[in-house]
């Protein structure tokens, strides 16, 4: 869907949502953009090695500063995020709404550099990173945070002599996404976590030795309506919206985000952060 029919679709349902009344609108606009959730979730696998049993890994997303999201407000959220204490911080993509359009300079490395992720922190592409020129300019300030870009390659996380795989591929929109030249290499006997922007993707992710994908890019919505849901979402976000889904073999976790896109609202879908928590079955089981 064009930019146009996209804003044609989201403005006809949120004319239709605030038309009962004035506090509606105000609510989407101005209350429920800020009303930040922390979403957890455990990872439980007899794959993960009793040494990572507990280990804590954050997903953020779909920032998109610069529009109706300021840099004082992700000064904010690496505060809350430093709050939970995580050892990996994995952020899916979309830092800024318009990359050609955005004041870059120092400031927004800065808060990203003071985010805590004292085992790694890692980000891949999304569509508007790649939009608008950003590529290069939106590499370079995560760099300069400390972040870690997979692009159709994977890292090894370790602990002693043991391991799990975390791989990103390429956006799938704007990018050239290649999951074999991700994984090319890795022990199919790993436990595999692989980040990608996209959420539909997982229909292909499904026939790789993968466990985990972590998604945003749908922002829920934004806007879902009582007993309808969510009245749009972006190509490739379609099918698999939010939450957590089990597909053949592979466990999808869709974020919602953090920021908006083209329209300043959120209703029914409050903006969320991810904790997950690692857990080895086999101690578990002990």
């Amino acid at each position: 869907m064009n930019r146009r029919s996209f804003l044609k679709k989201l403005a006809a349902s949120v004319l239709a949502l605030f038309g009962v009344g004035g506090g509606t609108y105000y609510y989407a606009r101005e209350i429920e953009p800020g009303m930040l959730k922390i979403h957890k979730e455990t990872l439980t696998s007899t794959k993960i090695p009793k040494s990572f049993d507990g280990l804590k890994i954050l997903q953020f997303s779909d920032t998109h500063v610069g529009f109706q999201y300021t840099l004082e407000q992700l000064d904010q959220l690496s505060t809350e995020i430093n709050s939970h204490n995580p050892d990996i911080v994995l952020f899916t993509g979309d830092l800024v709404d318009e990359p050609n359009q955005f004041m870059w300079d120092h400031r927004i490395s800065d808060i990203l550099k003071n985010i805590h992720g004292p085992e790694g922190k890692f980000w891949i592409y999304g569509n508007h990173d790649h939009g608008g020129y950003g590529t290069e300019t939106v590499k370079e300030a995560m760099d300069a945070g400390g972040f870690k870009l997979l692009q159709n390659n994977h890292t090894t996380l370790k602990k002693g002599n043991d391991f799990i795989t975390l791989a990103g591929i390429d956006d799938v929109m704007l990018g050239q996404p290649d999951l074999d030249k991700a994984l090319e290499g890795i022990d199919p006997s790993a436990y595999t976590m692989v980040m990608i922007h996209e959420p539909d993707y997982a229909d292909k992710a499904k026939q790789y030795p993968i466990d985990v994908q972590f998604s945003g890019h749908s922002h829920g919505g934004q806007v879902q309506i009582p007993l309808v849901g969510h009245i749009y979402t972006p190509a490739y976000a379609e099918k698999y919206v939010e939450g957590n889904y089990l597909i053949g073999d592979l466990q999808l976790f869709v974020s919602r985000g953090i920021g908006t896109t083209r329209l300043p609202y959120r209703f029914l879908c409050a903006p969320e952060i991810t904790l997950f928590q690692l857990h080895s079955e086999q101690e578990h089981n002990a």
